[in-house]
Order: structure tokens, then C-alpha cells, then sequence
């Protein structure tokens, strides 16, 4: 595998500078999440060394694009058992999907 999970774990944490994670009151340490997280990415990715380039990327998109989908539903369930508005973005969309329109 060409990234170790240490290398894999400081992108994670680079990229949150720019969006940060809201980790809360989780009683588990910031940096061993972001760990327990990259090795197990970094495993899925060694058990697809033997598919294709397009295989993988398509795999790699799919998990992404789950994970994605997982993390809106969380955040609208959270906002909404605490009365609070989505953000614009989100009620965008969900108003999108009411009317039946394919997002663009």
C-alpha cells in the first residue's frame, strides 16, 4: 500500500484545518480516531490490490459517497431533535428531493 495509515491519519487531520470535525464530548482522544480510521481505510485498500484501477476508484466512491450520505442523515437527525434549521445547502436539497427533482 503506497500510504501508511500515519501518513493517511495527518492528511485527515490537515484537511480538517479547513472543515473541522465537531468531536464534541466523545470520551476517545482525537488523534486515535483519526488513527483507528486510517488503518482501517488503508487496509480496504491493500484487499483491493488486485482490482483494477477502475474497480478500486468505482469501490472507493461508492464507500465515499455511503459515507457521505450516512454523515447528511446524521447531521439533519441532529439538527432536528434539537429544533434547530439545516443550513441552506441542506434545505436546498432536501426541498430538491420533496418535489422529486434529480440533484444536479
Amino acid at each position: 500500500m503506497p500510504i501508511q495509515p500515519e501518513q493517511l491519519s495527518a492528511l485527515m487531520a490537515e484537511v480538517e484545518q479547513e472543515d473541522p470535525i465537531d468531536f464534541a464530548d466523545l470520551p476517545f482522544p482525537e488523534d486515535e480516531l483519526r488513527t483507528l480510521v486510517a488503518t482501517h481505510l488503508c487496509e480496504m485498500a491493500a484487499a483491493m490490490e488486485n482490482f483494477s484501477t477502475e474497480d478500486r476508484l468505482t469501490t472507493l466512491l461508492a464507500v465515499s459517497a455511503k459515507l457521505v450520505l450516512e454523515n447528511l442523515v446524521l447531521h439533519v437527525q441532529l439538527l432536528r431533535r434539537h429544533g434547530l434549521p439545516v443550513g441552506d445547502n441542506v434545505e436546498a436539497l432536501l426541498g430538491r428531493l420533496r418535489k422529486g427533482e434529480a440533484p444536479e
